[in-house]
C-alpha cells in the first residue's frame, strides 16, 4: 500500500477564526482519533463515504459544537457562513402549521428554530454524536421536534409526508449520489413541496482554503469531480467531501422532478470578519462561497 501524502492542513473542512489571523486547526482531536495522515483525491463509493463521514462527525462533534455554537445559535436558522438567516431571507416561506424536514440537521439549531416558528419540524442526521448535542439543546430550549439518525440517501420516512425540506450545508456535500438524495427528498415531499438547500459554491472548489504566497490562485480544476478524501496511514477514508458543478445540481434536481425556482449566492457582509474554512472577507469580496438552491417538487 503506497504511503498517503503528507496531511494538507488546507483541507476542505478548513479552519475557523473570529478575525483574520493565522488559521487554527480545530479538528486536530478528531484527526488524531481517526488516525488521519494525509489527503487524496480519489473515487469513493456510497458505503465507504457513509462509514467515513459517520465516524468523522461522531469524532468531531464536541469540537464542532465548541467552535461554531455561538455563531449558529441554539435555536436559530443560519443558512451559511456569510451569516444569512432564515428570519431575514424567508426562503422557506411561511412555515407555521406546516411540516418541515431538515436533512443533515447536525445539532439541529435550524430544526429548533422551525419548531419555535410553529412548524411541525423533524431533523435527520447521520451522526449520533451530533444528535447527542441536538438532544441536549432540545432539553435546554424546551424544543419539541423529533430527531432521527439516518442517511440522506435512505430516509426512513413516509412518502408525501412533508410540505417543505431544507438543508443548510447538511448531508448534500457528503453523499456520493445527488440523484439518490434528491429522489428521496422528492419522495417524502407532497406534490409541489419546497426543497431548499445550501452548499459550498462550486467556485470555491478551485481555490485553496488559505491563500499562499501566490494569493488566491486556482489549484483544482472546476470540472474535476474527484472527491476530496482524508485518509489514514493505510489509505482508508476518514472524511469525504464531494464536488459538483452548477450544472450537476440543476440536472439532478430536474432528474428528480424538481423545478428550480431560485438560486441565491449570498454576498459577504461588509462588517463580517469571521473566517470559516473557505469563507473569509478576503475571498468573500471576490467570489461567492455559498449557493442556495430553491426548487419545488413535481405537481407544484
Amino acid at each position: 500500500m503506497p504511503q498517503p501524502p503528507a496531511f494538507n492542513q488546507d483541507g476542505r473542512r478548513g479552519h475557523v477564526a473570529d478575525h483574520p489571523e493565522p488559521p487554527v486547526d480545530r479538528h486536530q482531536r478528531a484527526e488524531e482519533r481517526l488516525g488521519t495522515a494525509g489527503v487524496a483525491y480519489r473515487r469513493v463509493g456510497s458505503a465507504e463515504a457513509t462509514a467515513a463521514n459517520l465516524a468523522w462527525w461522531d469524532a468531531d462533534a464536541d469540537d464542532y459544537q465548541a467552535t461554531h455554537r455561538e455563531f449558529l445559535g441554539a435555536a436559530d436558522f443560519v443558512w451559511c457562513p456569510e451569516g444569512l438567516r432564515e428570519a431575514d431571507a424567508r426562503l422557506l416561506g411561511e412555515v407555521r402549521g406546516s411540516s418541515v424536514l431538515e436533512v443533515g440537521c447536525g445539532s439541529a439549531p435550524c430544526t429548533r428554530w422551525l419548531a419555535c416558528q410553529g412548524a411541525r419540524a423533524v431533523g435527520v442526521d447521520l451522526s449520533a454524536g451530533m444528535l447527542r448535542h441536538a438532544l441536549a439543546d432540545h432539553r435546554r430550549t424546551g424544543a419539541d421536534a423529533p430527531l432521527i439518525q439516518a442517511s440522506a440517501e435512505r430516509l426512513p420516512l413516509a412518502t408525501g409526508g412533508f410540505d417543505t425540506a431544507c438543508s443548510a450545508f447538511g448531508a448534500v456535500p457528503f453523499v456520493a449520489s445527488l440523484d439518490a438524495v434528491f429522489a428521496e427528498v422528492a419522495r417524502v415531499l407532497r406534490p409541489g413541496g419546497r426543497w431548499v438547500f445550501a452548499v459550498t459554491h462550486p467556485m470555491r472548489w478551485i481555490f485553496p482554503d488559505d491563500p499562499g504566497p501566490t494569493g488566491l490562485t486556482a489549484t483544482q480544476p472546476y470540472f474535476d469531480r474527484t472527491p476530496y478524501v482524508e485518509v489514514n496511514a493505510d489509505g482508508a477514508a476518514t472524511y469525504v467531501e464531494y464536488h459538483h458543478t452548477m450544472g450537476d445540481y440543476v440536472r439532478a434536481l430536474s432528474g428528480a422532478g424538481f423545478r428550480l425556482t431560485d438560486l441565491i449566492e449570498p454576498e459577504w457582509p461588509e462588517a463580517h470578519t469571521r473566517v470559516w474554512g473557505q469563507w473569509s472577507p478576503l475571498r468573500g469580496k471576490l467570489f461567492p462561497g455559498t449557493a442556495i438552491f430553491s426548487a419545488v417538487a413535481a405537481g407544484g
